[in-house]
């Protein structure tokens, strides 16, 4: 008795598919809107296998431009939620979806809209998986960690340097705001590294994966916005100890020095070498002292 053989993947968009489909609709990678298209279905399901999406999930994806992660997506999870800015490509976003995928036609939800001004979906996601343009990386993935609770985990692909900031910890060279405002929702780890050959145009320089998972924020008094603005102050001289970069914050070097000590933090350290629950105490150390001023 023969064993039944495994049915073939889904076919995903190879290099000629996307030139095709673009040239269809008249449109060529702009630098502007940061796009660069994955060519290569490996890399789609390399993506999709890292991401760990569950059958029962909803999937944000940010920037789907001619769909080729979005049928990954497709595949693996209940129900996808593209949001596109580009009126364009997300004209034929639903089209292309109904010829590849037909059978996900009705899982495939599409918002026409700028990711950071978006906060309410058609869809509550569970998930995002994305290849962020490279210029807004950044204030994309907080803004919808900010206004999407229901996200509990996802991969987002980005310049590496980036990934690097991301996921950077205290005390390392590419510790900085992004690092401790990104852990204030989530712990977030690099998960790999995509070449440059796999994108159309092809970029200069490596992508980077980042997985992140959702946690609560440090437990304090002092709301996001506060202990956001610590962090600001922190890194907006790097060189500078916490003493006299939150000067300007506290009001004055004294009044730092005292928030500092208050929080448990020493004064002459820099703002790289301190993790987002010392940014908390910080900023309620300095709320504590006005509430009783």
């Amino acid at each position: 008795m023969t064993e039944p053989t495994a049915a073939a993947p889904a076919p995903l968009f190879g290099a000629s598919d996307i030139r095709r489909l673009a040239e269809e609709i008249g449109i060529r990678p702009t630098k502007t809107l940061g796009q660069n298209f994955v060519i290569d279905g490996n890399t789609i399901r390399r993506i999709v296998s890292v991401a760990n999406i569950g059958p029962d999930e909803t999937v944000l994806e940010v920037g789907p431009g001619l769909g080729s992660l979005t049928l990954g997506l497709l595949d693996a999870a209940k129900a996808v939620v593209a949001v596109e800015i580009d009126p364009v490509l997300a004209a034929k976003l639903p089209e292309t979806v109904k010829a590849w995928r037909p059978e996900a036609a009705e899982a495939f939800h599409l918002v026409l809209a700028d990711a950071m001004k978006v906060t309410s979906l058609p869809v509550e996601p569970t998930a995002i998986v994305a290849n962020l343009p490279y210029n807004v990386a950044v204030p994309v993935v907080l803004h919808l960690l900010q206004h999407f609770p229901s996200l509990q985990h996802g991969l987002v692909m980005v310049q590496d340097e980036v990934a690097d900031r991301l996921a950077a910890g205290p005390g390392s060279k590419t510790y900085g705001v992004p690092s401790v405002k990104a852990a204030w929702y989530s712990s977030m780890r690099k998960a790999g590294v995509i070449g440059m050959n796999v994108f159309w145009p092809a970029p200069k320089i490596h992508s980077g994966l980042v997985a992140f998972t959702r946690r609560e924020p440090p437990v304090t008094t002092a709301t996001r916005e506060q202990v956001f603005a610590v962090i600001d102050a922190a890194f907006a001289q790097r060189r500078k100890t916490l003493r006299a970069a939150l000067a300007g914050w506290a009001g004055g070097a004294a009044e730092a020095e005292r928030c500092l000590v208050a929080a448990g933090v020493d004064p002459t350290a820099r703002g790289e070498v301190i993790d987002i629950t010392a940014f908390a105490r910080i900023a309620e150390a300095r709320e504590a002292r006005e509430a009783t001023a």
